[in-house]
């Protein structure tokens, strides 16, 4: 048979998302909105949630294996969740670095001293969080489940060689973690509130907002974003309503369209 014989046209899938954002700006509470979700919690962010729209969720991951196990069994078991949360990747590398340190026979002081330095104990992180989106990619296969990892933002200096040094937010990653939930991902969302300057012209202004969150998905200056949507602007992010729905076609068969709110924006650097 030839290869030409097995072209089609490919389906729409289940999404793999990243939400990032400062710490209480509601990741954990967008993440919440998705389809059936079932929280791998590695940090103990659900409280936030009122109980009534609080999602299930694993014990608390205090080891590697206790992460390898509750994916192992969403993997081989059977059941009804359609969307893994896992929260969050950032508490995630602590605990892979805390690892790599304490299984060390020679006892480094730090990950920069594990598995001999010169960036090995780094390397080791990396490679363990590249297992996670392996594993995370094969429950979207396999079980047709939605993934949406949760990452705490910081910022970093970016040097280009065509232009001057400028920030920009970044997750809260080793710089070798961060490229399987970014490059790896469908959409990689910024989550940051409505912000006004208020003040005279010739005094210091001061920064002020109403509380509305919007969410960045296109790309930008200011921070890591992206979608393979055709996203273009700023989504404003609703409490209890995913903002996503109107955008990614696989939502839209699995639950109950609620209208986004979109806002218009003369800049996106």
């Amino acid at each position: 048979m030839s290869p030409f014989d097995t072209i089609t046209t490919p389906e729409d899938g289940p999404i793999v998302a990243t939400i990032t954002g400062d710490s209480g700006i509601g990741k954990t509470s967008l993440a919440a909105t998705f389809p059936k979700p079932i929280v791998i919690r590695a940090e103990d962010g659900l409280q936030a949630i009122p109980m009534a729209t609080r999602p299930d969720a694993f014990p608390l991951v205090t080891k590697p294996d206790d992460l390898w196990g509750q994916i192992k069994a969403l993997l081989a078991e059977d059941h009804e969740y359609k969307t893994l949360i896992i929260d969050s990747v950032t508490a995630l590398e602590r605990l892979f670095m805390q690892s790599i340190v304490d299984n060390d026979p020679n006892n480094p002081k730090s990950i920069n001293q594990a598995l001999g330095g010169w960036g090995a104990g780094s390397s080791a992180v990396a490679g363990m969080h590249q297992r996670v989106r392996r594993a995370c990619g094969m429950l979207r296969d396999r079980k047709g489940m939605n993934i949406v990892f949760i990452a705490h933002a910081d910022t970093e200096t970016i040097e280009l060689p065509d232009q001057d040094p400028y920030t920009r937010y970044n997750l809260r990653l080793g710089k070798k973690s961060v490229p399987p939930y970014i490059d790896d991902s469908d959409l990689v969302g910024f989550i940051k509130l409505e912000t006004f300057l208020k003040g005279d012209k010739d005094q210091r202004k001061k920064a002020i907002s109403d509380g509305t969150r919007l969410l960045v998905t296109y790309v930008t200056a200011a921070n890591v974003s992206k979608n393979r949507y055709g996203i273009t602007d700023d989504i404003t992010v609703e409490l209890g309503a995913n903002p996503l729905i109107d955008y990614v076609p696989s939502l839209q068969a699995q639950i109950k369209p609620v209208k986004a709110t979109t806002k218009t924006t003369t800049s996106k650097g």
